[in-house]
């Protein structure tokens, strides 16, 4: 007995300080210090979430960036990679098909991150490189020109995390919905009423 009671006394204190009290002190250090981080990086457009900074979206129209592939569907409940290696022949034929189509839509070879998914299938980022070679499209789709879409792309992009973690990316939500500001569409030709 002498040597139960501390350790259930133990168990108690870890239980309260590492199990409630460090979980919630760290919440409400979170919450006041980045509250948009730590509440998922939530975008909203008219008072509706339509999605997160944190997690890639498929984006198929011409006039919106793509973002890398998703081996989930982009499903953040079932996110992750497809276990696919490099020697496999249905990985090697998914990224020929991949690069080929984007190679037709964009009139220039897609880089390799436009090709392939990331290990989450989440990834809501793709490089400059990526951004860039959209462009023409992008531009085209949106009746503006290519040097507009650089340029505005350039400014998206986000360097290194404290000048040396990582790699610069372009976020592809949040880029999408400044194309929507910056370039709206073309609004379509009117059609006369039919007189009858």
């Amino acid at each position: 007995m002498s040597l139960v009671r501390p350790a259930l006394s133990m168990i108690v204190l870890m239980t309260a300080l590492l199990g409630l009290a460090y979980p919630l002190g760290m919440t409400a250090i979170a919450q006041a210090l980045f509250p948009n981080r730590a509440n998922g990086s939530l975008i909203e457009r008219d008072g509706t979430v339509i999605g997160s900074a944190l997690i890639g979206q498929a984006f198929d129209a011409p006039h919106y960036l793509v973002g890398r592939p998703s081996a989930a569907g982009y499903d953040a409940a079932n996110s992750g990679a497809s276990n696919l290696g490099p020697t496999s022949a249905a990985l090697v034929e998914a990224v020929a098909a991949r690069s080929a189509a984007l190679e037709a839509r964009f009139g220039v070879r897609p880089p390799i991150d436009l090709v392939t998914a990331s290990a989450s299938g989440l990834d809501p980022d793709i490089s400059p490189e990526a951004a860039f070679a959209q462009a023409a499209s992008i531009a085209r789709a949106r009746g503006v020109s290519a040097g507009q879409i650089r340029k505005f792309l350039r400014e998206r992009v986000e360097g290194r995390v404290l000048g040396f973690i990582g790699e610069p990316v372009v976020n592809v939500l949040l880029a999408n919905l400044a194309l929507d500001e910056a370039f709206p569409l073309p609004l379509p030709p009117a059609v006369p009423a039919s007189h009858g």
